[in-house]
């Protein structure tokens, strides 16, 4: 993840589009649309050793009205009942303005001014792949081996991603290895807390989201239950109550939570590839085989696996 994922070379990753996300979220929603649309066609009865012939009869008489029904609704597919049945202006209101507030609220400026790159970071994201970084990494530690570190200065051009090269100019500049460490992993805790941020607004809205939709539900309950002299319209006043329910379920379940597990993931993605760049450094600088180097990245990404695997199973701890 980055929140100046439109820099392509700036910082380092290549930027594709994630069509995955534009098909999920079309998908769900369109999934979502069809299920309040669809009308199922009666279907027609058929007679069985437990039925009587009346209750039979009657079960067609049924059957006909209930077919009648149907096609004066217009077949199988409803498209007037989104705005009749399933649209509520004060339920949107109170779902996407209530939520937004409480977001307002809970985060500052800096970080609400954010959501728009951090949702094109969801969309149209940096890609970044460790064995690249490996590859950068074992070309300066060759340069390095064979021409001494300060041969790296005339190199750092070819790398495209800041951090590798700024990292690499404190070896060139004889930066002691305690500061170059301590300054590296000082830089990795930042970028943790600064994805961290920016992944809790998302879900912190997944969160409130349902919350709202209750809030909602509970003041059409009461709206409701104070008009109970017109049993008539209790029905419709319960049908607008349960709509900020679903809104807030909607709202949580297709945008808020789905975005912050996928900036949790871009997150893990850039995160490997820093820590490769950390590694790499440290071990140009103490003078290591770039073979051996080599072989070291490859095994932290296959340590990063197995723990990520064992935290999905619950034997140990997450990443």
């Amino acid at each position: 993840m980055n929140e100046d994922g439109g820099k392509k070379k700036k910082k380092g990753g290549k930027t594709s589009f994630d069509i995955l996300t534009v098909i999920g979220l079309i998908a769900g929603l369109g999934l979502i649309v069809f299920g309040i649309v669809f009308n199922a066609p009666p279907k027609e009865p058929q007679m069985n050793d437990r039925m009587t012939d009346e209750e039979f009869a009657a079960a067609e008489v049924k059957y006909e009205e209930d077919l009648a029904k149907f096609e004066q609704e217009g077949g199988p597919i409803r498209p007037w009942i989104i705005t009749d049945s399933f649209i509520d202006v004060p339920s949107i209101a109170i779902v996407i303005g209530g939520t937004f507030g409480a977001l307002m609220i809970a985060y500052p400026l800096s970080i609400v001014s954010k959501v728009p790159k951090l949702l094109k970071i969801a969309f149209l994201p940096n890609k970044y792949d460790p064995q690249d970084y490996i590859e950068q990494i074992v070309d300066f530690a060759k340069e390095a081996r064979v021409k001494g570190l300060l041969s790296l200065e005339d190199k750092l051009n070819e790398a495209q991603d800041p951090f590798l090269k700024s990292s690499l100019m404190l070896v060139v500049d004889s930066v002691e290895p305690e500061k170059v460490h301590n300054l590296l992993q000082a830089e990795l805790g930042k970028l943790d807390e600064r994805h961290g941020q920016g992944r809790g607004f998302f879900e912190n809205g997944g969160a409130y989201a349902p919350g709202f939709g209750m809030i909602g539900t509970l003041i059409g309950l009461i709206k409701m239950l104070g008009d109970m002299d017109d049993p008539s319209s209790i029905g419709p006043a319960m049908a607008v109550a349960l709509l900020t329910t679903m809104y807030g379920s909607m709202l949580a379940n297709l945008v808020f939570s789905p975005i912050a597990n996928k900036l949790s993931l871009r997150h893990d993605e850039e995160y490997l590839c820093r820590e490769l760049i950390c590694e790499g450094v440290e071990a140009i600088q103490a003078g290591e085989n770039p073979k051996f180097i080599e072989e070291k990245l490859n095994m932290l990404i296959l340590q990063k696996k197995k723990k990520g695997k064992k935290g999905k199973g619950g034997d140990s701890e997450a990443e």
